[in-house]
Formats: C-alpha cells, structure tokens, sequence
C-alpha cells in the first residue's frame, strides 16, 4: 500500500510539473528552439513573455525582463496611454479668424489659421475645411494668411535625422497644423500624342514648384518608376521638387508619394490651392504668428475621435499620428505647447497609479522610430493586461491589426483556424522585429503574447518566423 501512495503521489508531482506555466530560462517549445538553431538566432537577443488573461505566471518566457528596442510595438503603450488619459471620444480642434471687419465678402484684414494638433487632417477634410471659411462669408482676403501653430512646441526641421530619407512620409515630424502628412502624391502620365510624360501631385500647394523633365522612351516597362528620379535641388524642406529621367510608354499611369516642404508652408500652400478653386483669392503671403486676442472666430473643424485615431496608428503603425498623441498628452495633462517631456511626464504617471512597473523604459517620441526606446518584453504585456483589463478595451482591441485581414497583419498568420483571431501590433526597424498583442486561441482562451527580436537582420525574416513559432504554439494551447 505505501508504495502505491509513493506512485501515486510521484504520478501527481509529474502532473503538477507538467501543467505548471513556464519558469524564466526554461522550457521552449520544440518548434520555437528548432527556428532560433535554424535562423541562427542566438537567445540573448530574444524576449519572449506570453501569459493568460487574468493569470499571474507565464506560460512561457525567455529574457523576459531585458529592456529591448520594440520599433513600433511601442505604439502599444502610447495608444494605450492616450485612451486612458484623453478619452475614447477626444477630438482635435482647428480653427479660423479674420483679424479684421469682414465686409462684402472681403477680409480687410488678416485671416488666421490656428492648429490643434489634428493628426488626420488630410486633403480631403482640409478641403473641407477650407469650404468651411468660404460659407463664412470669406471671398477675399486682404492681408496674410497667419499660421499659429503653437499648441506643439517646435519639434525641428530635419525629417532625415533617423535615416537620411527625409522624403519619406514616414519620417514627416509633428506639426499643430499638419496637412495631409505634408505629402503630395507625384503621378507620372505617358502622352504618345505629345511626346512627353505629364506629371503632377495631389494635392498640389500653390507655393510647391514642380520641375518635370522627364522624357518619354519606347521600349519595355521598367519596374517601379523606371528611369526616373525625384530630387529636391533645394533642401527637403524648400518648395521645389525635380523630376529628371526617362520613362517608357508601356509603362502607363504611375504614382508614388513624397513628403515635402515644411508643415506651415504645405499648409499654406494647399489652403491657397483649395481656397481658389472655390472661388475665392488670397491677395497677401504667409507669416507665423500668435492667435491675436481681439481676433474673431471665423470656423472651427473637429477631427475624428481618439477612437478612430488608434486605430489608424495601430493596423498602418503611423509614426507621426503616434507622436502627436503624446504631444497631446502633453498638452492636455502638462501644459500647452505640448512637449514629449511632458507626455512621457503623464505616461510615467498614468503607469505609477495603475501599478505598472516597467524598468529600463525608455519612451523617446511614443512612435517606435527610434534607436533609443527600450521595453521589456513582461513590461509590454503588462501594458496589454491593462489594455485588456480596462473600460476601453474594445476600442483598443479595434485598434490592433487582425490576423489574415486587414492592416500590418493582412498577409500574416493566413491559415483558416488562426484567421482573425490574432490582434496583435507588429514593429520592424534595421537589426528589429516585434509583435505584441492577444491571441485567441483554439482553446477560447485569450493569452497575452509580446516577442521581441534585436539582432543583425532580423527584420530580413528570422524575426517573423520566431514569432510565427511561438504563436503558433501558443494558439494551441
């Protein structure tokens, strides 16, 4: 009889060790430990943590404690941070004055645009925008358009400073009156009757000089735009762009973008731009300027929600969005202008009154377009527990890209029983691969999973087939 007992109770030790969640620098799972070996990825530069919802261990974890660059997987702490803060339904505000009577339709005075920190402001709701003035009765304006864009403070003029590709939209900075992410979209069109390729931009500022020397070649379709190269002889930030090359016929129609200008400038010019189509003339220039106290209010647009916002800053890992909600956090919990200082002072705030520990956090600009932020891959999850615990966890789980179907996520995880039901948010910079997000498992249980990869070319794909392992695995729990 004793010896059963032994058995027995060995029997349930081995089941209790069995069933146990995984301890630090422990079990990984077959699959997992066959890719690091495969892809030659050693374990000192992975961070792995996943854990159930509502459950204190880990069901697996690997240097899970280490601050690590998490590229944009940090926007998962700053959407996180902006709902708590902000509210699920905050708007951003931009307005018009006249400093000046408005009579007969005629401004004798200044008309003065002031910025809210809108973060989709784009052509098409800035066209309404400017619609907005003209039903105000404004068909002439005398004196300047003035830009006040004061409620951010000024966040520098060079968008090359992470990469040198200071035309790409991703590097375009913050801006209290940013306009259509300051880029216009170059199309190129092959005229065989004339000879020539017609090239033009939406939307186009009338202040933006475009020089086309482009010339139309017979023969073979090169990829992309071919032999043609656009080049801003003045600087990045002055209003001109060149186009130079060749272009064959057979290529067709053709369309890329490019981040241009500076933020003011781009406002101006495509307010300009849209305030003549609609009949109207601005007869002065452009000058930066303060809201002067004895203006009058003239129009005021609202942006979409908060809501609506995360969501585009996590399914298309917006850089810029993502920067103006923590300078709007900053703003709104500091004081204007809104500084990164003081929305990563009301980050820390907002983690010490919620218990979130997260040692080694260093949060830059909130976006992940940094060399410097660091996260723990249990500091990440902890925010995701938040996240899942919190009044706005809908809108917050909205936000995130979906397995197989829509945002960073749409060619990702495409197998019929996973599809859908991963929401997880993807970061990938040079030597950086991150996922971080919920896992809707097989089982039904939701399980909060981040992997974090900082190695020589891991966004190349060693990265994406660690984490495809590890949630593979984990779904089938």
């Amino acid at each position: 009889m004793s010896t059963l007992l032994v058995r027995l109770l060995a029997l349930c030790l081995l089941l209790s060790a069995a069933a146990a969640p995984a301890r630090e620098g422990g079990y990984l799972p077959p699959d997992v430990a066959r890719v690091l070996a495969q892809r030659k990825l050693p374990e000192t530069s992975v961070s792995i943590y996943v854990r159930g919802v509502g459950r204190a261990e880990p069901l697996l974890a690997l240097n899970a404690d280490v601050p690590r660059n998490p590229a944009s997987t940090m926007k998962v702490l700053t959407t996180w941070a902006a709902l708590e803060l902000l509210g699920p339904a905050h708007t951003w505000r931009t307005r018009a004055y006249a400093h000046g009577p408005v009579r007969d339709g005629v401004l004798e005075g200044n008309l003065v645009l002031v910025g809210g920190g809108d973060p989709f402001m784009t052509a098409e709701r800035w066209w309404g925008f400017v619609a907005g003035v003209r039903q105000a009765g404004v068909e002439r304006v005398t004196g300047d358009v003035v830009i006040d864009n004061g409620y951010f403070a000024p966040q520098g003029e060079d968008r090359g400073a992470f990469d040198n590709r200071p035309h790409r939209t991703y590097n375009v900075l913050p801006d209290a009156l940013l306009v259509n992410f300051q880029t216009v979209q170059l199309s190129l069109v092959p005229d065989a009757a004339s000879g020539r390729v017609v090239a033009s931009a939406w939307p186009w500022p009338r202040n933006l000089v475009l020089e086309n020397a482009v010339s139309l070649e017979s023969g073979r379709c090169r990829r992309g735009t071919g032999g043609v190269a656009v080049t801003m002889p003045d600087g990045p930030t002055a209003a001109k762009l060149r186009l130079a090359g060749s272009y064959a016929a057979a290529c067709g129609p053709a369309s890329f973008s490019r981040a241009v200008m500076r933020a003011p400038e781009f406002a101006y010019g495509t307010f300009k731009t849209f305030f003549e189509q609609a009949g109207g003339r601005l007869e002065g220039g452009m000058r930066m300027g303060a809201l002067p106290p004895d203006a009058r209010q003239l129009h005021s647009h609202d942006s979409v929600s908060l809501a609506e916002v995360i969501r585009l800053v996590n399914k298309f890992s917006s850089n810029v969005m993502a920067r103006h909600l923590l300078l709007t956090i900053g703003a709104e919990k500091g004081a204007a202008p809104g500084t990164a200082a003081g929305g990563r002072q009301a980050v820390m705030g907002l983690l010490a009154e919620r218990g979130i520990a997260l040692p080694g956090l260093v949060l830059e600009n909130g976006s992940g377009l940094s060399r410097s932020e660091r996260i723990s891959a249990r500091g990440l999850t902890d925010v995701l527990a938040a996240a899942h615990a919190s009044q706005f966890m809908p809108e917050f789980a909205a936000s995130l890209p979906l397995s197989a179907t829509d945002g960073t996520l749409r060619r990702r995880f495409r197998s019929p029983d996973m599809e859908g039901r991963l929401r997880m948010k993807t970061g990938s910079l040079d030597d950086v691969s991150a996922l971080a997000g919920f896992v809707n498992a097989a089982s039904g249980r939701t399980y909060l999973a981040t992997i974090i990869v900082n190695h020589p070319g891991a966004e190349n794909g060693s990265g994406e087939a660690l984490q495809a392992a590890v949630v593979q695995w984990v779904f089938g729990q």
